[in-house]
């Protein structure tokens, strides 16, 4: 059975009930303001901006992008997250105004390359193509080293190595578009 209260009991109750809830969120508010006043106010831009030798980089849509004069570079990686990769490679001038070839074991890692050096993006080669080297199974052209050419090559060595007018990038299959990354940084001068 129910016990009979009076209406000054019943509002007792209610403000109490009130005070209580009242209570919870005051105490709710307090710790996520101090939550947010521990977590850095503002570290959040550090995780979307870093500087590495003076370039600054800027994450937007799982991309980190660089702007370099009236270019604008997109990679997968950032610099800090590449493996560094002892290479010399010829600057990015020298892919200026010619076709660029590429051939890559990647789908991931040639689309770095295409992003990259569209001609429709970025003005820096006159046009790409698809390409195989030396020998050929599919419907392109075969390519030599006098050619403007990028090789993209699963391997067991991690390698960036320029051959007159080739690049061979080596490497593990699901590491290729970091080191992808990593010949981008060396041609653009940021490595």
């Amino acid at each position: 059975m129910r016990r009979i209260t009076t209406r000054s009991q019943e509002a007792k109750q209610k403000r109490t009930k009130q005070f209580i809830v009242g209570g919870v969120l005051i105490v709710i508010m307090f710790f996520s303001v101090l939550g947010y006043a521990f977590r850095g106010s503002g570290d959040e831009d550090d995780d979307q901006k870093i500087n590495y030798n003076g370039f600054e980089f800027v994450r937007q849509n799982n991309f980190w992008f660089l702007e370099l004069g009236d270019f604008q570079f997109a990679f997968k990686y950032n610099p800090k997250q590449v493996e560094q990769v002892s290479s010399q490679v010829n600057f990015l001038n020298t892919y200026s105004r010619k076709p660029l070839y590429v051939f890559t074991e990647s789908q991931e890692a040639g689309e770095e390359i295409y992003r990259n050096f569209n001609p429709q993006y970025n003005n820096i080669v006159q046009r790409m193509q698809n390409a195989c080297f030396e020998e050929c199974e599919e419907d392109v052209p075969i390519k030599t080293c006098e050619d403007n050419f990028i090789i993209i090559e699963e391997s067991e060595i991690v390698e960036i190595i320029q051959n007159q007018s080739c690049v061979f990038i080596r490497g593990p299959l699901e590491n290729l578009t970091m080191i992808t990354d990593e010949f981008l940084f060396k041609i653009i001068g940021v490595e």
